[in-house]
């Protein structure tokens, strides 16, 4: 890493997850890099970039590379939603990445199964400093749920008491929506919390280039037959509200100045 002043990268994968970061933006500049969209400003006193990566793995990739390449960021903070996996990860839960994977990488009989051939890595960590401050961040930040999403909103979802969970987030290039999809999941990977489509390729970007980590999730569905209702729902209501608040009160917690790669 340089010496150099750095500002923060926040990627999600969908406009929306975005909104109201980007209302609390109102200096960001717009420049667009191979068909993306980067906004870079201030949020909470840091110099940030912000990026709608699109969904998938390789979307995802494509777009933390050019952020690091052409922003210079000094660390990678992935916002979004997700599908709930394990048992106690409810609709409105947050999951925060202690580790995330492929799970639907398997270059058998060459390379053991999850493992990205020639790395020797199927779980990359993310950074454990900014997990924790991410974490207590989420707690924080959902601690009143009424002032957060209002009434109607804690109604409809069973926002009552949002849990925040810490542990492996999984990643595949498909929207996993049924049940017997989702058991299959967790039979293989018992202790993963929550399934994405783009968290574990941003994680392997940021690992390569040396790059502190994290990825903040709100559970939007629980990966079953209700998914593609609750996750369409869930997006146009609600998601903006936790990536703002959640990510707001990391940024309010973090040093000032993060450091370049070299």
């Amino acid at each position: 890493m340089s010496d150099t002043a750095a500002p923060l990268g926040l990627v999600a994968a969908l406009k929306r997850e975005l909104r109201d970061l980007l209302a609390a933006m109102p200096d960001a500049r717009l420049r667009t890099i191979g068909g993306r969209e980067f906004w870079h400003g201030t949020l909470e006193g840091h110099e940030v970039v912000a990026v709608q990566s699109r969904v998938g793995k390789v979307a995802a990739a494509a777009t933390t590379a050019a952020l690091i390449s052409h922003y210079r960021v000094g660390a990678v903070v992935l916002t979004g939603i997700a599908g709930g996996l394990a048992p106690g990860v409810a609709v409105g839960d947050v999951v925060v990445s202690a580790e995330l994977l492929q799970h639907d990488l398997d270059g058998s009989p060459f390379f053991p199964r999850w493992e990205v051939p020639l790395t020797g890595v199927s779980r990359f960590p993310a950074d454990a400093v900014l997990a924790e401050r991410a974490a207590a961040a989420a707690r924080a930040a959902l601690a009143d749920p009424l002032a957060l999403f209002g009434e109607a909103l804690v109604q409809e979802f069973s926002l009552h008491a949002p849990t925040v969970h810490t542990g492996l987030i999984v990643s595949g290039d498909r929207f996993v929506r049924t049940r017997e999809d989702r058991d299959t999941l967790c039979a293989a990977l018992p202790d993963a919390l929550a399934v994405e489509m783009e968290g574990a390729a941003v994680a392997q970007v940021c690992h390569e280039w040396g790059l502190p980590f994290v990825a903040i999730r709100a559970i939007s569905d629980r990966a079953d037959e209700a998914a593609h209702g609750d996750f369409s729902r869930f997006l146009s209501a609600v998601c903006a509200h936790y990536g703002a608040a959640v990510v707001r009160r990391l940024l309010a917690e973090m040093p000032r100045t993060l450091r370049a790669p070299a």
